[in-house]
Formats: structure tokens, sequence, C-alpha cells
């Protein structure tokens, strides 16, 4: 650096941390040296998240959440997003990057979580890590709710409709509650103001808190890797971890090759398929929402769906309650129980390398009847389908109600106590 540039960096650092910041997370910040593909997924959530926060900054600038018909008789807001499709100088670009990009941030998240639950990223010491994950996945799914209903087309309205309507199930608040979150007694022009307001300032606001304390805690305790070895245990004579590598510029470079590849099949989606034959942008949403007329079937988008079936598999009443509060339980337990996986795996091992038989077909039944159960979401409900989607829900939560059990007794090998590169 040159005398004036160093002297400009020094008055920096003595009023803010920008040096030991870019040392503490970055340049002297020492990742495991086996990191593979898998581990890509985190920093393209985060590229994600920062396209959907620029898309939706541009995408705020024209859209008006207003429920009133205009005068050819379409809704405002329906309206003013075919105004950006139509008439916004590269504005179809900007609302089909932010929609296939909501769709791209649950498929990266989804691959993120099962690295974590691959190698065993939740264990000790990064179980608050894995909480903060589990309350970003909620975070997520409401900012995605929210922001469905935005374009009023059938299925927004409609979907909304399904989805507020479950909470009046809940016994005693139930009604108060779906009341409040409509902020009318139907899906109307209220409900439509709150849900901006949401999408738009607090919930983002909650989700980069979240993702702040996620990345935090990770570079508190370290990265894990494919073998789940503790590489801060073995450091040479200057505390350099001996199988780390600092993030920058090794990971820098390697997370941009990643980047790369996503981007090449993120702008194929977005200018080739933007509606993502219907599982991206669904048919029904390009036709102006209507009070009086019902679409034949609604389902919700497919990142949501795996959690549908469980809440339409449940069919029989209990305790005097009736099948809708207890599906609306399920769901929400289907979510939740994901947070709970630090205290529930009791394996020796960390990482699926060294996991026995038990462990690994536990997790490919559960990878399975997650896709079931997804595909099944976005079909009509027969009762053959009820059948498989209640068979899959219970294999879903045996995976992990008996997880101490079968973690425990699994035959394992034994963990490296380097990490290796096979």
């Amino acid at each position: 650096m040159t005398t004036k540039s160093q002297a400009v960096l020094d008055w920096i650092d003595e009023r803010f941390p920008l040096t030991s910041t870019w040392k503490a997370h970055l340049s002297e910040y020492y990742a495991p040296k086996n990191f593979n593909f898998w581990y890509f997924f985190g920093s393209l959530a985060l590229l994600v998240l920062v396209i959907q926060i620029v898309t939706g900054i541009f995408l705020v600038m024209h859209y008006k959440p207003d429920a009133s018909l205009n005068a050819a008789g379409v809704p405002v807001a329906f309206a003013s997003v075919e105004y950006i499709m139509r008439e916004v100088p590269g504005g179809w670009l900007i609302r089909y990057l932010h929609s296939t990009g909501a769709s791209a941030f649950f498929i990266v998240v989804y691959l993120h979580m099962f690295r974590g639950l691959l190698y065993g990223s939740y264990r000790k010491p990064r179980e608050l890590i894995w909480i903060f994950g589990t309350l970003i996945f909620l975070v997520l799914m409401a900012e995605a709710f929210m922001g469905y209903l935005l374009p009023w087309g059938q299925m927004s309205f409609w979907g909304a409709q399904v989805i507020v309507n479950l909470f009046s199930a809940i016994p005693l608040i139930g009604p108060d509650l779906s009341l409040v979150i409509r902020g009318d007694y139907v899906v109307s022009d209220a409900t439509l103001n709150r849900f901006f307001s949401f999408h738009v300032i607090a919930v983002p606001l909650v989700l980069i808190g979240l993702v702040v304390a996620h990345i935090v805690a990770l570079h508190e305790v370290g990265s894990n890797n494919p073998d789940g070895v503790e590489i801060k245990k073995k450091k040479d004579a200057n505390g350099i971890p001996l199988d780390g590598i600092p993030f920058h510029p090794y990971y820098t470079v390697k997370d941009i090759v990643g980047v790369v590849a996503f981007l090449f099949f993120f702008s194929a989606v977005v200018f080739f398929a933007p509606e993502g034959g219907g599982y991206f942008l669904e048919f029904n949403n390009f036709i102006p929402a209507d009070p009086l007329k019902t679409p034949p079937h609604i389902a919700p988008v497919w990142y949501f769906t795996p959690f549908y079936s469980i809440l339409r598999a449940v069919t029989y009443p209990l305790f005097g309650l009736d099948a809708k509060f207890w599906g609306v339980v399920a769901m929400g337990a289907s979510v939740v129980i994901i947070a709970f996986l630090p205290w529930l795996d009791r394996s020796p091992v960390k990482s699926m390398r060294y996991k026995g038989p038990v462990f690994k077909i536990a997790v490919a039944v559960f990878v399975v009847c997650f896709f079931i159960l997804g595909y099944l979401g976005v079909l009509p409900p027969t009762p053959g389908r009820t059948l498989v989607s209640q068979i899959c829900s219970v294999l879903y939560f045996a995976f992990f109600l008996l997880m101490p059990w079968y973690s425990k007794l699994d035959k394992c090998k034994p963990e490296p106590e380097r990490v290796t590169f096979k």
C-alpha cells in the first residue's frame, strides 16, 4: 500500500474495526482443508438473499399494495405487477429474478440443511448455529408466504385464505388470531397492506439479523467438515490449525466457482422457464384475484408442499378437537422438530462417512418421504394419496423421534484424528 492509502486505513481502523474484522472473518479465519461441493450452498444462500433484497427494492418502486379495482375492473395490485412486467424498462427481468430467486432460495437452503444433516453440522459445539439456521428457515417461510399474496392473483388470494383460516382451528385464541393476521374478517385490502409491510420491512430485518447471528456463531466455533474433525484441537506453534487454511483467498475463490455454476442454471431458468412449469409461478396466479370464484384445486408453492401434505394427512379428530387443529399442530411440529436434532442424534461420530448402515438407511427413507410428501402436496387429495401421505408423515416423524435409539445402537467406524481427502 502507498503511504497515503495506509494512512487512510489507519485513520479508519482507529474509529472502526475494519482490518480486524477482515482478518477475523476472512484472511485469518481458518477453515478445514477438505471442504467439498456441499459447502457451496451456505455462500449461495447469502448470494440469493442479496438478489432478493436488491430486486425487491426495485419492485417496491412500482408496486402498489391496493386491492381496489381500477377503471378496467382489475385489482390495482395485480395491475401494478402487470405494469412492471410490460411497461417498466427491464421490469420483467427484475420480477422474474425475484420470483425465481424465491424458489432458488429454498432449493439452496434445503441443500444447505441436508449438508448439515449429512456431516453432523448440528452437533456440539454448533447447536446454536443450527438453532439460528432453523429460525432463519421459519422466518424465510413467513417471508415467502407474505410475498406470495402480493401479486393478488387467484392462487395468491385463495392460498392466503386457506392458510390464514388454519389458525382459526387453534382453541380459544384461533378466531381472534386469524382476525389479527388478516386485519379483516376476510382476506382483503387490509390483509394485502399488512402482508406488504411485513414482507418489505419487518421480516427482512429479522432475517438479516438472524443471518448475521448465524455467521458470527459459525466463526466463533469454526466450520464443520466432511470428516467431522475439530481442526481447532491440533494447532502449530503459532496457534494455526494444522488442518486449516485461510478462508480468503482459498475459499473465496472456490465459492466464486460455485457462484458461476449457480448463476448459469439460475439465468437459464429466468430467461427460458421463469414459471418453472407452473411450480415457480403458478398459472392461476396470472388471473386477477376473484373472491367469488374459487380455483378447482388450491395448493401452496412447491417449497411448502411437504409440510402441507403432513397437514392434510391428519384426518381424524382427537381429544375432542377437530382434525384441522391436529393437522396444524403436525405441520408446525414437522418444522420445529428440526431444531432438536443436536439433542436427538446420539451417534458417537458426526459425519455420515463414519456412521453405520442403520442411520444411512434412515436418512435415505427420510429423503424419499420428503420428496413424496412434496409431490403429493401439489395434487388434489384422494383416499389413496391421503393414505400414502399418512405413511410418509409417520416415517418423517419417526426419523427424528427414534433417532436417540437407532443412532446410539448403530455400528460406526472410528473418526480420523486429522482430516482426509478420500
